[in-house]
């Protein structure tokens, strides 16, 4: 397994400290920097990295760390600096712990895993073997095959980190799919599953009894033709194989309410943006969201400007934005911001989790629908609920999908269906107007109980319904 560990400092490391950790190696170990600079790497006498090292994040938002890895970090504001040790080699974890140790023994603070902090003496890694090209060109990457660059992940939980941003970018752009491997006990951020693909790309994790498993299907996995990929069934007429560790279950009353939604804006200069997800979140727990950035962990306190003149930077390319809760109610969403046609559009996936003792705001859905829907140009929603857990981490064992607690569809969207297509359903229940009576929005209600999933048949006779089918 490859090693990251990380250094959560009190004060910014320097290039004076960071020079004194990347002599862990010795001073006669060469030293090369990649990605425009972002990344320094300690290399072997081949110039081939031992361990790569991510530039310094600046941290403002509490929790991050206890909610990504398990520890507690210093007071915010604190700097949270990555070192990737390069797969299978011993030495290499050894210099990328050396290197925390030293960042740490000058700046203040803790490193990550604890068991990492040592010796602040030079490693011995002459004669070391690396990795060659080209796996050992990407960082991030740990096996690269003619189908899928794969990447190993022994963390907590395995978040979209720039490392993992930078794996997913140069797979996409060479055609690959991507697959990430981690151990028993990991769990996912909903971040990485909502991105992570089809096939080829997999969550796989490691079981004593299976050997290796699709931790977001179970289908038990072998690696094979360059790739990890589902054993063949012995006979063709049954399913193959799941692991018996992901059907190990059990309803804990934990549940999460989660929304998908759509705002079209008209594109001019007053436009700001995260406007329609502050109202979601304020409507929903009571507060704004805690911190935001372009990966995990969200660094920057919530700025809707901010985020506005970031996405306005990047136009026409499209932005992709993380935005996180407090620690007292846990929420998480992916935002996607892209130039089109018709203005400037925000998809947003935002979940909030609840304990079995905690109830789920939706009573709040229609008045925060009607907002969304008069002052943000919602163009539609949907709105489930979903025995989950209550922290938002997406565990390798089986999760039901959601039920359908609501449908929204947008002033505009309404008005553009001819006839009374939009308020005259096969629903049983009537539809809820929303906003001004010339011009409405309509609120759908459906079943939502998240232990029958007829609800889908209902929303799918909704969906036939308004496209006309």
């Amino acid at each position: 397994m490859t090693k990251d560990v990380i250094a959560l400092t009190t004060r910014m490391p320097d290039p004076w400290s960071v020079l004194a950790g990347l002599l862990s190696g010795g001073p006669d170990k060469l030293v090369g920097t990649s990605g425009d600079g972002a990344v320094v790497q300690l290399c072997d006498a081949q110039g081939r990295p031992l361990v790569s090292v991510e530039a310094p994040l600046l941290v403002a938002v509490e929790g991050e760390a206890e909610r990504l890895l398990g520890a507690s970090a210093p007071p915010v504001p604190y700097w949270w600096t990555e070192a990737r040790a390069t797969t299978g080699v011993a030495e290499a974890e050894q210099l990328a712990g050396t290197f925390a140790t030293r960042l740490v023994s000058l700046l203040g603070g803790s490193a990550w895993p604890p068991d990492a902090v040592g010796s602040l003496a030079v490693v011995p890694s002459d004669g070391v073997s690396v990795a060659p090209a080209p796996a050992a060109a990407q960082p991030a990457v740990d096996v690269l095959t003619d189908k899928v660059a794969v990447v190993i992940q022994d963390r907590p939980v395995v978040a979209m980190t720039a490392w993992l941003s930078d794996a997913f970018r140069a797979a996409a752009e060479a055609g690959l799919g991507l697959q990430i491997v981690s151990p028993a006990g990991t769990t996912l951020s909903p971040a990485v599953r909502d991105v992570l693909g089809g096939w080829p790309s997999r969550w796989i994790v490691q079981d004593e009894r299976d050997g290796y498993y699709d931790g977001l299907t179970g289908a038990v996995l072998r690696w094979q033709d360059g790739m990890f990929a589902p054993v063949v069934a012995p006979d063709a007429a049954e399913d193959a194989p799941v692991a018996a560790v992901f059907r190990d279950v059990a309803d804990t009353g934990e549940r999460q309410l989660g929304l998908t939604f759509r705002m079209v804006h008209p594109a001019d200069d007053q436009l700001v943006l995260g406007g329609g997800l502050e109202t979601v979140w304020r409507a929903l727990t009571g507060n704004p969201p805690a911190g935001w950035g372009t990966a995990e962990p969200a660094n920057l306190p919530w700025s809707p400007r901010q985020l506005t003149d970031l996405a306005h930077r990047r136009a026409p390319e499209p932005t992709w934005l993380v935005v996180v809760g407090g620690p007292s109610r846990p929420g998480l969403a992916t935002v996607r911001i892209t130039r089109t046609e018709a203005g400037v559009e925000e998809h947003v996936t935002v979940a909030f989790g609840y304990g079995s003792g905690e109830e789920c705001p939706v009573d709040a859905l229609p008045a925060l629908a009607e907002a969304l829907a008069t002052r943000h140009h919602l163009q539609s929603m949907l709105v489930q609920l979903r025995k989950a857990r209550r922290d938002i981490a997406v565990p390798p064992r089986f999760e039901g999908p959601g039920v359908p607690l609501a449908f929204v569809l947008g002033a505009e969207e309404v008005r553009t269906l001819p006839g009374d297509r939009a308020r005259r359903t096969p629903l049983p229940a009537t539809p809820v107007a929303l906003g001004p009576k010339s011009r409405p929005a309509l609120y759908y209600p459906l079943p939502g109980d998240p232990s029958d999933l007829s609800g889908w048949l209902d929303f799918e006779r909704l969906m036939r319904h308004l496209k006309g089918a």
